[in-house]
């Protein structure tokens, strides 16, 4: 609990200074004034979070963090085997996952994390051992951890973070694996938006409509049961999340205490963010939404966060693929900031002045 405190307590506002002048050198550059949009946007926040006005995003990474979740496999909601989630890590292991092709076309490294992850597999020394169980109990029957497993969830993803600071880390993806984990997600975002289970509850990885119904049914059950306490997020994961939730919510609380941006991947990882800005509403300046996730609900919860999307693909695959993305366009908005010269650099008369 001491790391998590700690953590939460480095988070600040962003740097004012840094962001003003981002915003001077914005509209000095040889182009008319906003006509970058977001990404002019863009640069500008990043300049506030890494508290320079000239940004730098050379060191990326993607975190993808793993972990399954009993319930849907007892309450036969599952899109897929168990096994898929071990199967899978060892595939991003050996690079061969969506992950790995768009993080490459980054230039983004993969730091693969075993939050709990149930089925036995022969987990590689590249892989963070973080693990709190095998995988979250059945949420539609009691809570899905103890707290003392949700703060050991959050400080796992604290310090997969913090271990990976001497590689460097200009920006951080968030993402996850992990076989019905969208059921977690869909009830963390029921309690916070107010929305019913059934607005907020899609197909994942892809299960039909009569499977749908019965997974909004024991949605509504996990909240019924557990009477998670909004206002508590350790709580809300305790007794509705999952363990690679709290990882992901501890990774963007670590990178928000050491001033690194966090491009927020989907659905899931969505969810993360909803609980990391409960434990601290400073880092909500931190996170950037990558995409607008295919998966019914995400609009509501984007919309409930303030935020908008850098990105409407239809995706809805998870693992930090529409992280690696967004990173891309963060990359873009610096190199902009940083690349394109000033009117008296180019020697261009700037039109604004006349």
């Amino acid at each position: 609990m001491d790391l998590l405190k700690q953590t939460l307590a480095g988070i600040k506002p962003l740097d004012k200074e840094a962001m003003d002048k981002a915003a001077e050198r914005q509209n000095q550059l040889t182009k008319p004034s906003g006509s970058l949009g977001r990404l002019e946007d863009l640069s500008i926040i990043i300049a506030g979070i890494q508290r320079r006005a000239l940004p730098v995003l050379e060191k990326k990474a993607i975190f993808t963090f793993a972990g399954d979740h009993h319930v849907v496999f007892e309450e036969n909601i599952a899109s897929a085997p168990m096994e898929i989630t071990a199967q899978q890590v060892l595939n991003f292991v050996s690079g061969g996952g969506a992950v790995n092709a768009l993080a490459n076309h980054c230039g983004a490294r993969v730091v693969l994390v075993d939050m709990g992850i149930a089925t036995p597999y022969m987990r590689p020394d590249s892989v963070k051992n973080k693990r709190v169980g095998k995988g979250a109990a059945n949420i539609s029957r009691g809570p899905a951890m103890s707290r003392v497993e949700a703060v050991k969830a959050l400080e796992g993803g604290i310090s997969s973070v913090l271990e990976e600071l001497e590689e460097g880390l200009d920006i951080i993806g968030v993402g996850e694996m992990g076989i019905g984990n969208t059921t977690p997600a869909s009830a963390i975002y029921s309690l916070y938006t107010g929305l019913q289970p059934s607005e907020v509850t899609g197909p994942g990885a892809g299960i039909d409509e009569e499977t749908i119904k019965r997974k909004v049914k024991v949605i509504e059950r996990a909240i019924e049961i557990n009477q998670p306490e909004k206002d508590d997020a350790i709580d809300v994961l305790a007794k509705i999340g999952g363990f690679e939730i709290g990882g992901m919510a501890g990774a963007m609380i670590a990178a928000a205490s050491k001033g690194i941006p966090v491009i927020v991947d989907g659905f899931i990882s969505t969810s993360a963010a909803l609980l990391a800005e409960q434990l601290n509403s400073d880092i909500s300046s931190y996170l950037i939404l990558s995409h607008h996730s295919a998966e019914r609900g995400y609009g509501h919860v984007a919309g409930f966060m303030k935020q908008k999307p850098l990105l409407d693909l239809g995706l809805r695959l998870g693992e930090g693929t529409g992280a690696a993305l967004g990173i891309s366009l963060c990359e873009a908005a610096v190199r902009a900031l940083r690349e394109i010269r000033t009117f008296d650099q180019a020697g261009v008369t700037d039109v604004s002045e006349l």
